[in-house]
């Protein structure tokens, strides 16, 4: 007797439901930019400059002609102080209290939240000019750093070394999107002066490159939402994966009672 069904079309009938379930997705990014194999275009957006915030680490180092007369600006890690090492690879970072207020050495405190690196650097330098003859100021972050969750392939904390970066740039550290990420609905989420603001962009769109949320500020959190299918995907329970399996089960006895 010849089987009514034979293994093919059993499994073919098993994954109609995942198949019609599925709906197109727009994977590309920037796919409105059209078809020219060569665009340019002004760039119209600065990257903006962050403020100094509570919580920030700083890097701060004082130099000056004379270097044994701006030594005493520069606080020493205890460690480090008997080394031949350069002051700049051995100097404690200042940490910004939760009033913008740094305890600079012979200066006291000195409130520089709110201000950009160049004003910070230029209010410290007004004040040095009191003690030495061209005080030269550099200021680093020392946690400059920003997170990026949800539906990416490495999902982390990253530190940026160069205080500079995109939303790209940012998914490019933490591996790409998974195939389930939500690519018209990424969240930019920061907070200074506190205020917390919530920016949503979609990396289809080409504007997103002239966003002011497209570089991304220090301690900035990107998220990445799943897509439908993967919220119902991890929304299974162990009821349903049994009822799968059962189903799955019953399809095997019937290969194997028409073999």
């Amino acid at each position: 007797m010849k089987p009514l069904f034979n293994s093919k079309r059993i499994l073919v009938f098993l994954l109609l439901p995942l198949i019609f379930s599925c709906s197109r997705r727009n994977l590309g990014y920037f796919s409105n930019y059209g078809d020219e194999k060569l665009l340019t275009e002004d760039i119209t957006l600065k990257p903006k400059q962050p403020q100094i915030q509570s919580g920030d680490l700083l890097q701060i180092t004082i130099s000056d002609a004379n270097p044994a007369a701006a030594a005493p600006f520069n606080r020493i890690s205890s460690n480090n102080a008997s080394s031949n090492e350069s002051s700049t690879s051995s100097q404690e970072g200042y940490l910004v209290d939760e009033n913008g207020i740094i305890d600079f050495p012979i200066l006291g405190r000195i409130k520089i939240g709110g201000q950009t690196k160049a004003e910070a650097k230029l209010s410290l330098t007004n004040l040095l000019t009191n003690y030495l003859g061209n005080p030269m100021v550099t200021i680093r972050y020392l946690n400059y750093r920003i997170t990026v969750l949800g539906e990416v392939n490495n999902p982390s904390t990253f530190l940026v070394p160069s205080e500079r970066i995109n939303l790209i740039e940012a998914l490019g550290l933490a591996g790409d999107l998974t195939i389930y990420g939500k690519r018209e609905n990424i969240k930019i989420i920061n907070e200074a002066n506190g205020v917390r603001t919530i920016a949503q962009l979609d990396l289809n769109d080409k504007a997103i490159l002239d966003s002011p949320y497209f570089y991304l500020q220090p301690n900035d959190i990107v998220y990445v939402e799943p897509v439908t299918a993967r919220k119902d995907q991890s929304s299974l329970t162990r009821s349903n994966i049994t009822l799968i399996l059962g189903v799955i089960t019953a399809a095997s006895l019937v290969l194997i009672n028409f073999r």
